[in-house]
């Protein structure tokens, strides 16, 4: 990625109460295909932070300049994760995690 300037996007997705330790072994077990989904999308770093008093996760991931993320949501593998994971977190229709933007406020580098 040299001589290009990286993308980062933040969200928050909440957990259903009783789910962290499941939530964590889940995605200690990350299925290969997906993970090979992500990169081929063009994600290339990706945190997931849990605040255990309200329950919500925030996202924090980074982007190739010409990433496809919008493609994923059509991907079999990606629709696959997201019913796996619907039982632990607020979902949209179609098992989709409902993920809130978070707005970048200071950075630091």
């Amino acid at each position: 990625m040299t001589g290009t300037v990286p993308i980062t996007r933040a969200f928050r997705m909440k957990l259903k109460p009783g789910t962290v330790e499941e939530y964590k072994r889940r995605h200690d077990e990350l299925w290969p295909d997906l993970a090979a989904a992500l990169k081929q999308a063009g994600i290339y770093d990706y945190s997931i932070f849990l605040d255990e008093e309200t329950l919500h996760l925030f996202a924090v991931l980074k982007l190739a300049p010409d990433h496809t993320t919008a493609d994923l949501p059509q991907q079999p593998v990606m629709k696959r994760w997201w019913d796996y994971m619907a039982e632990l977190m607020e979902v949209e229709p179609g098992n989709r995690p409902t993920e809130w933007p978070l707005q970048q406020v200071f950075y630091f580098a």
